[in-house]
């Protein structure tokens, strides 16, 4: 074994150690990192290193997206937008066997366009569809597996956290990311629907339909969702367009939210404040972990173990796709017992050199960055319900404690099917997320 590869690995096994001793993430990858630093050069040039790369990286304009967005979202589950969202679409398809069900998933994906994570679209959904189906006879597994793989929709439908950060440590384009995410999630959002159609129409007893709303009801509660609506159009359609960048896009989201909740008097100033107290503890915890990340990339690269790893697999003949199919793998086992944004960090240094060094025949090495970013998404996806972790299904959990979680995997298993079925369709037809790129840039 090449010594670069045994330096890499010994850090990767040393990483993991200290993740499987519940070691904060990002102290981890700090550790780590700058002990391979001083491995490798000498404490030095590491403390000159560590002078100057957290101002550089903190200091980027670009890092302000991810707490205005999350700052959209915690304004809009304060102010009452996804109660809003469930209660129209129940109002649209509640009458229907599953309706109920897939008014969370039409929820989750509205919820996901103002939103960007996925555990807070889990949480806010769940608190508001949960009581509902469990008041209508829904059964509790398809309940809280719809809650669950819904949440997922807060990162497939842009605007995303985790393409933020792929964007920025791949340093590609976040506008031309979100344009490529829009139809995979649009696609997974019809699979989860058809799902529920399909399920309920082979077990009726599963989703009874529910109650049904008069005219003026239905008519009230879609008045009510107008400005959320009005805030995804203006925050995706501005990229899309070109109108503003995603940054600008971001404020001018958490301005429209905060305006709205005030206006209508469902946010407070305790609200305000309590959405920004999260706000900051949520980007603390990202920033640090973006750090961490960063000094343990360096280490990485100074091994030189990625660049050779990716040089040796070019020169070999192994198929392209063969090897896509392996890092998605491999993305799924991770994503299903480690943090999404932990795996991508820890395995981006080493998985998209490896990526962008093969030939998938498409226009330039630009979109092979943009579709594996996109693929990425959706295994991050799948690993949030996927056992044995499956994040989301431990946020489902906490909300229905009466529901035992081996319930609510049975629960997912229908929906993984679907996602592995659309992930095998992504990556075998590329233009289903490059077609919206090219035909706007």
């Amino acid at each position: 074994m090449p010594p670069e590869f045994a330096t890499a690995g010994i850090g990767f096994a040393a990483l993991l150690l200290l993740i499987a001793l519940r070691a904060p993430v990002g102290l981890a990858m700090l550790l780590v990192g700058a002990g391979g630093y001083l491995w490798i050069v000498d404490a030095g040039v590491l403390l000159n290193y560590l002078k100057t790369t957290p101002y550089h990286l903190f200091a980027n304009y670009t890092l302000s997206v991810i707490p205005l967005f999350i700052l959209m979202g915690a304004l809009a589950e304060r102010g009452g937008l996804a109660r809003d969202l469930f209660d129209a679409a129940n109002a649209l398809f509640g009458r229907r066997p599953g309706g109920m069900a897939m008014g969370v998933i039409g929820a989750s994906a509205c919820f996901g366009a103002v939103c960007g994570s996925s555990v807070a679209t889990t949480a806010t959904i769940g608190r508001a569809a949960l009581p509902e189906l469990k008041r209508f006879g829904y059964d509790p597994g398809l309940a809280t597996g719809t809650v669950a793989v819904g949440g997922t929709l807060g990162i497939l439908i842009p605007p995303s956290v985790i393409l933020v950060v792929y964007a920025i440590s791949t340093e590609q384009n976040i506008a031309k990311l979100f344009m490529a995410a829009l139809v995979p999630g649009l696609l997974a959002t019809l699979f989860y629907v058809l799902t529920i159609a399909v399920l309920t129409r082979l077990r009726p007893a599963l989703a009874p339909p529910g109650g049904g709303v008069d005219a003026t009801e239905r008519r009230r509660v879609l008045l009510n969702v107008i400005p959320v609506l009005l805030i995804a159009v203006v925050v995706i359609g501005g990229i899309y367009g070109g109108v503003f960048t995603p940054t600008e896009s971001a404020a001018i989201g958490c301005v429209s939210t905060l305006t709205v909740g005030l206006a209508r008097r469902t946010l407070n100033g305790a609200d305000v404040r309590a959405a920004l107290f999260a706000t900051a503890e949520t980007t603390a915890m990202i920033f640090v972990i973006l750090l961490g990340a960063e000094v343990f990339n360096a280490f990485l690269a100074l091994s030189q173990a990625p660049d050779l790893l990716a040089l040796w697999i070019s020169e070999q003949d192994f198929p392209p796709y063969g090897v896509l199919a392996l890092l998605l793998f491999a993305y799924i086992v991770l994503g299903a017992v480690m943090d999404e944004l932990a795996m991508i960090l820890l395995t981006l240094p080493v998985f998209f050199p490896v990526v962008t060094a093969l030939d998938f025949g498409l226009a330039s090495a630009e979109e092979t960055a943009i579709w594996f970013g996109v693929l990425v998404l959706v295994v991050v996806g799948i690993g949030l319900t996927a056992p044995p972790i499956g994040l989301n299904v431990f946020v489902v959990s906490s909300l229905a404690r009466d529901v035992p979680i081996a319930r609510t995997y049975r629960g997912v298993l229908p929906f993984l099917a679907t996602d592995l079925l659309r992930l095998a369709l992504l990556v075998t037809f590329p233009a289903l997320s490059l077609w919206l790129v090219r035909a706007l840039t």
